[in-house]
C-alpha cells in the first residue's frame, strides 16, 4: 500500500503514481523482462516466465505455483481475475482479496478503486461471468464463471496444441545425455516419454530452492499459509499466491519438457540462460533446482538430450 515492491524494482507503483510513472516501471526490462507476465493481484512486482501452453492434458496441477489442480479452474481464474482485474471491486473480488491479503488487501483494493474511477473508464467488468460458488475457492475465485462451455473450448483447444519436433544434430550424443538423465536421477521428478502426464506433485520450496529461508511478513487464516518472502526472485510469485487454499504445499509444479531448443531463460523467474548453465554446478548447491551433472562433456550430452524431447521422445 505504500509504493513499495517486492521483486525486481526498488520501490512500486501507487494509486498517485502517473501514467508516465506507470510507462516507466512497465517498459523497464529490468523490472518488467520481455518474456515475463506479472498474473497475480497481489499487489507484488513479481513476473514469472510465459510459459508454452502444449499440450496442457499432459500438465498438473497450473499455474507455477501449483494453485489448481483443474485447468478450467485455471481458465476462469484468468478470465474473471487476470483479463478483468474490474471483476476485484466486486463484492466476491473484494472478499477474495481480503482472504488473500487481510487488511494489505483490502489497502489494494481502495487505491485501485481510486485509480479506476480517475481513469473515467466505464462499461466493466467487460468479461461476461455468472454468479457462482464462494468467493476464495478454486472454482470461482471472485464469486464468478465464466459460461463452462467456453472453458470446455478453451481447453479443447490447449489440450491439441502440440509442440515442434525436438532438435537432434547427434543421436549418438542424445542417447548419452539420456543415459545420464536417468542415471542422475532426473526421473525422480521428470519424465523420459513426454506423451504422458507429468507428475501432478509440487516440489516443497526448500527441495527446489534449498536456501529457501522466508521472512513471515502476515499470518492467514487456515488453511493459507503465512505471507512470507525470501531474498531474490524465485519465490516472488509465491509470496502471496501459493497451492495452500486447496490443502496443498507452498512448492513448484513440475514443468512439461518440450520446445526447450527454442527455449532462451529457464525457472519460473528466467533467471538461468541456458540449459548448460542450468546443469553447471557453478550455481552453487543452495541455489534454485540445484541438480548438476560435473564435466562439460557430459553437460553437452545432456543438454543434447534434453533439446531433442518431443512428444514422440520415449
Amino acid at each position: 500500500p505504500d509504493g513499495s515492491t517486492i521483486g525486481r524494482a526498488p520501490k512500486g507503483l501507487t494509486p498517485k503514481s502517473t501514467e508516465a510513472d506507470f510507462d516507466a516501471y512497465f517498459s523497464n526490462p529490468k523490472y518488467y523482462p520481455v518474456g515475463m507476465f506479472d498474473d497475480t493481484p497481489d499487489g507484488n512486482g513479481n513476473p514469472v516466465h510465459i510459459a508454452p501452453f502444449f499440450r496442457q492434458d499432459l500438465a498438473a496441477p497450473y499455474g507455477s505455483s501449483g494453485q489448481n489442480d483443474k485447468l478450467s479452474d485455471f481458465n476462469n481464474a484468468a478470465w474473471t481475475v487476470v483479463f478483468d482485474q474490474s471483476n476485484l471491486l466486486s463484492p466476491g473480488g473484494q472478499q477474495f482479496i481480503h482472504i488473500l491479503g487481510a487488511t494489505a488487501g483490502d489497502s489494494l483494493i481502495a487505491g485501485y478503486q481510486r485509480v479506476l474511477a480517475a481513469t473515467s473508464v466505464t462499461g466493466y467488468p467487460y468479461v461476461q461471468a455468472h454468479m457462482q460458488g464462494k468467493p476464495g475457492q478454486p472454482a470461482t475465485l471472485t464469486g464468478k464463471r465464466v459460461d463452462e462451455q467456453k472453458l470446455r473450448d478453451l481447453q479443447a483447444y490447449v489440450n491439441a496444441l502440440q509442440p515442434p519436433k525436438g532438435v537432434v544434430t547427434d543421436p549418438a550424443l542424445v542417447a548419452k545425455g539420456k543415459a545420464l538423465f536417468s542415471s542422475q536421477n532426473c526421473t525422480q521428478c521428470h519424465n523420459t516419454n513426454q506423451n504422458v502426464a507429468v507428475q501432478s506433485r509440487l516440489i516443497p520450496m526448500n527441495t527446489i530452492w534449498p536456501a529457501y529461508a522466508p521472512k513471515v511478513l502476515a499470518q492467514r487464516q487456515a488453511p493459507l499459509t503465512p505471507i512470507q518472502n525470501a531474498p531474490g526472485t524465485f519465490d516472488d510469485k509465491m509470496i502471496v499466491v501459493d497451492a495452500s487454499p486447496g490443502g496443498g504445499i507452498r512448492g513448484a509444479a513440475l514443468p512439461l519438457l518440450l520446445d526447450l531448443a527454442r527455449k532462451p531463460v529457464f525457472l519460473h523467474d528466467d533467471s538461468v540462460h541456458s540449459l548448460d548453465e542450468l546443469f553447471d554446478p557453478k550455481r552453487g548447491k543452495t541455489a534454485p533446482h540445484p541438480f548438476y551433472v560435473v564435466t562439460p562433456a557430459q553437460r553437452t550430452e545432456l543438454v543434447a538430450y534434453m533439446k531433442s524431447l518431443d512428444t514422440d521422445s520415449k
